[in-house]
């Protein structure tokens, strides 16, 4: 308490608020339309077109965060240095430019996609653009980071064996690290995927487009019955997502 009572008064955590007649009154009734889900055939439609917006942002801006990602893995993973297998020790400049794509992944992985999604809807407007954007540049640093460390932690023997013979980085990589730690790999990348999924949800609420920005609308207008339609559609596309991703771990495993 010595700790979280400070905590409480420094956050204006106020839940009395919540008990206030007007409060309860705007409660009241927005779940009498909550309880009852929005089922108009029209209404229905557009919502299936903003969940497949979300998917279609959400797949669009993880595949860009791969074309950053992948390059910059090359780059930081320190067991794929060939000058460093060769004398034991990286040269200054290999180690400068490691240690700069280290910060800038370290950059976009700090701020958060939601953020990035702010920003890009004042530069471009609103739009799903805004999103894919987002979600392309803090994934990049995310994935970056996370699939160094998995090669990193992997068996090291097959990529060395295959540097010290004159192998590409990208051969070694290719046909010593991946093969070790795909299971891993893609496991964090579909969990990703899935992050993309409820995080192209959450920036529709600055304007990014897809179903949040749906709900945002409906939300605005205390549409209960809307915002249970497409609350219980966004719980199914993530239960779907979760089993793509349980399917995809069983066949790697």
């Amino acid at each position: 308490m010595v700790l979280l009572w400070p905590m409480l008064v420094f956050s204006e955590f106020k839940p009395w608020l919540l008990l206030d007649a007007q409060s309860l009154v705007a409660t009241r009734r927005f779940l009498a339309q909550f309880l009852h889900p929005a089922l108009d055939p029209a209404f229905l439609q557009l919502v299936l077109v903003n969940t497949w917006q979300t998917v279609a942002m959400a797949t669009a801006g993880l595949t860009l965060a791969l074309l950053g990602a992948i390059p910059a893995t090359l780059i930081v993973t320190e067991r794929l240095s060939i000058s460093r297998l060769g004398s034991g020790r990286m040269r200054p400049a290999a180690r400068l430019l490691r240690q700069l794509v280290r910060w800038l992944l370290v950059l976009l992985r700090s701020v958060p996609e939601l953020v990035w999604a702010l920003l890009f809807v004042r530069v471009i407007g609103l739009g799903p653009t805004a999103g894919v954007l987002a979600i392309a540049l803090t994934y990049s640093g995310m994935l970056g980071k996370v699939y160094a460390e998995i090669l990193e932690s992997s068996d090291a023997h097959a990529a060395d064996t295959l540097l010290a013979n004159g192998s590409s980085r990208l051969s070694a990589l290719l046909f010593g690290a991946l093969p070790e730690s795909a299971s891993e790999l893609v496991s964090y990348t579909v969990y990703r995927w899935e992050c993309a999924i409820r995080g192209s949800a959450v920036m529709g609420f600055v304007g990014a487009g897809g179903l949040g920005q749906r709900m945002d609308e409906s939300t605005r207008n205390m549409a209960g019955g809307e915002v249970a339609t497409m609350l219980i559609v966004f719980v199914i596309l993530v239960a779907l997502a979760d089993m793509v991703s349980k399917m995809l771990r069983k066949r790697l495993g």
